[in-house]
């Protein structure tokens, strides 16, 4: 019985490791991947139609593409690198709100409200 517990053990113990290196090496998503996946669960939520689903999918690009660049010059002070999110940010919804009707504009400021909410949350769970 000891064998069995020592040997189940040491199996657990090496399956945790080994997944622990993987899970550590993921690779990052490109841009366009991460754009299509924004645009699928839009898609998905707001019941985009496919004219709107492309143009959705270019301003994700967009966003996506001047995250990373912003991403890759961190020599930036912070707050710079703070404030230019945001413009990205507005830009990404001034965008969106040309593309989307009135029904998935409701749906999408429900969906960033629950986000903050739960943003909010978390940082008052920290504090």
């Amino acid at each position: 019985m000891k064998k069995l517990f020592l040997t189940l053990a040491i199996a657990v113990m090496g399956l945790t490791a080994s997944y622990a290196q993987t899970a550590a090496h993921k690779d990052k998503a490109t841009p366009a991947q991460k754009a299509e996946k924004s645009t699928e669960k839009l898609q998905k939520e707001l019941s985009l139609t496919a004219d709107q689903k492309k143009k959705v999918y270019a301003v994700e690009l967009d966003k996506f593409q001047k995250a990373e660049t912003l991403h890759k010059s961190s020599h930036e002070a912070k707050a710079a690198h703070k404030e230019k999110q945001k413009a990205i940010k507005k830009e990404t919804e001034a965008k969106l709100d040309n593309i989307l009707n009135a029904e998935q504009k409701k749906k999408l400021n429900a969906i960033h409200a629950k986000k903050k909410a739960k943003k909010d949350k978390m940082k008052a769970g920290k504090a």
